[in-house]
């Protein structure tokens, strides 16, 4: 029975945000926005990082992996929930659904990684000036990059090939794409190697960057309290403190769907958490990360004017 069962299961249903025709209108035109917002944001940043030398140092070399980071997960997610929310047929295939796992797996576990990094990065600016060109080498930083995505490809490989190998005597997930916890669900057989492998992943990417991220922020802000600017101290650390409070956003999301308790959670409430982490913090992120710096908007007015005068 549980071979048949599996056998059956060759495409899964998104029954996605609601079916509510009103409320999908609203959704349809929200996350339109919010999608066109982070393509529009994210791409200006590597835009103006390109052309504009002077951006060309480590902290913008990481925003703009960063950014390519949020566009490629907002392009995994997004057009998923506006089809669906337009179209009857919510169905996606087993392959389809599990190179969106993948793919989103793969960039969620990276950007955690490269949050931590950042927070080092301004760490050794901020608390460390003088010896921050030594520390930050370019070999370092390309180094530090490679070795987000390696470690995120190579964890998250596993996981989706350990999530597809369980048979599945369910198709519908209340859900608006392909997210492992759900789909434990979904499965007819024992998960708990698949939720102590996911658990075990969790603790050692997500929690471990959010503390190292942590600490960073604690050394830059008691750094920040022995400047004796009142001026500059206030806008050091209105800056931290609107990068700390998206990092903690980001990383709280997906800590608590993907460490919370199985028993302890349910579909409608991870289709609300979710949100934050493939939709909120991408759009977020340029606007609180760059896109309010002078050299970035000053370099991105020029562009601008260049093109009307053209």
């Amino acid at each position: 029975m549980e071979d048949s069962n599996q056998t059956a299961v060759n495409d899964f249903i998104l029954l996605g945000l609601s079916t509510i025709p009103n409320l999908q209108a609203i959704f349809f035109s929200l996350f339109l926005s919010m999608y066109v917002a982070t393509l529009v944001g994210n791409t200006l940043l590597i835009v103006a990082v390109k052309l504009n030398t002077q951006l060309q140092t480590p902290m913008y070399f990481f925003l703009s992996n960063l950014a390519f980071i949020d566009i490629c997960f907002s392009t995994t997610i997004l057009p998923q929930i506006l089809v669906n929310t337009l179209v009857e047929d919510k169905k996606i295939s087993k392959l389809g659904c599990a190179t969106q796992m993948f793919i989103s797996l793969v960039l969620g576990s990276t950007e955690c990684l490269l949050l931590a990094v950042m927070s080092f990065d301004r760490y050794a600016a901020i608390c460390k000036p003088l010896h921050y060109n030594v520390i930050m080498s370019k070999k370092l930083c390309i180094t530090l990059a490679t070795g987000c995505w390696t470690v995120s490809v190579i964890n998250k490989f596993a996981h989706v090939v350990l999530t597809f190998k369980l048979p599945f005597c369910r198709s519908h997930t209340n859900h608006y794409f392909c997210e492992m916890p759900l789909f434990f669900r979904l499965s007819c057989a024992d998960t708990s190697f698949n939720k102590i492998a996911m658990y075990v992943s969790a603790v050692i990417i997500v929690t471990c960057s959010f503390l190292l991220t942590l600490v960073s922020y604690i050394h830059i802000i008691s750094t920040i309290l022995k400047i004796r600017s009142s001026e500059g101290r206030h806008k050091v650390f209105s800056t931290c403190a609107s990068h700390l409070i998206v990092v903690s956003l980001y990383y709280t999301s997906i800590m608590s769907m993907y460490l919370r308790p199985h028993s302890a959670s349910s579909a409608e409430t991870d289709k609300h958490i979710s949100l934050i982490y493939t939709t909120v913090t991408p759009m977020l992120n340029p606007i609180v990360y760059s896109i309010r710096n002078k050299p970035v908007k000053g370099t991105i007015q020029r562009m601008f004017t260049r093109q009307r005068n053209n």
